[in-house]
């Protein structure tokens, strides 16, 4: 006599019953079902962001962070160039007063034209007389525009140390012209315009320059 198979029996008996039958245990699943209806722990882990993705240390790195270095020197560069133009510009202007000035006071005459002027045999004080006028000029052009950008300084002590500055800076300019007038013994207005207006002007702008922003007019 075969012996009846138990659990068809339980099965069968619960449906006439009318109750569910007996869920197949996980066991019993064919293997195929298993692995496509519960995701297993390597696909889960595959689907998951990689931390080491450029993308990952985009999304981590803090939004406060400095600028890089090349974002630093393009604003450096920035705000320096606008300042140096700005310069090159009131400079531009000036060195046309002083030149004008200068040719006038040596080498033209009111009644005799161009040639030997009132101050021909004179040339380092008319050069004095120029660049004093010019640097009244050049105070104003930079304070009221090349660095008007800038913190008003101490009234007093901005213009003692332009002053000071310019004095300097017109024994550079003036050392250019005595040389060449002096020293190589030359006296026409292309020589005297090449070392005292020329060359001169360049070295004296140059150190004007670099002091005007550092001591005369400060950022703080």
């Amino acid at each position: 006599m075969l012996t009846p198979d138990r659990p068809a029996e339980r099965t069968l008996a619960r449906v006439r019953a009318g109750g569910p039958a007996d869920a197949p245990s996980e066991g019993a699943l064919p293997a195929g079902a298993r692995s496509a209806g519960t995701p297993s722990a390597d696909s889960a882990s595959a689907d998951a962001p990689s931390t080491d993705s450029p993308s990952a240390h985009a999304a981590s790195a803090p939004e406060g962070s400095a600028a890089p270095p090349r974002g630093r020197l393009a604003a450096l560069l920035d705000g320096h160039l606008t300042s140096t133009m700005r310069f090159l510009l009131v400079g531009g202007v000036v060195f046309l007063l002083d030149a004008a000035m200068y040719n006038l006071l040596v080498f033209w005459s009111p009644s005799e034209g161009w040639g030997h002027g009132i101050m021909h045999g004179s040339p380092l004080l008319a050069k004095v007389l120029t660049i004093a006028a010019a640097s009244c000029l050049t105070y104003l052009g930079n304070r009221l525009w090349t660095f008007g950008d800038r913190p008003r300084p101490d009234t007093a002590r901005s213009i003692l140390l332009f002053v000071l500055i310019n004095l300097i800076a017109s024994g550079l300019q003036l050392s250019c012209l005595g040389i060449s007038r002096y020293v190589l013994g030359l006296d026409s207005p292309l020589a005297d315009n090449i070392s005292g207006t020329f060359i001169g002007q360049i070295v004296s702008t140059s150190f004007r320059y670099v002091t005007y922003g550092r001591y005369v007019f400060p950022r703080h």
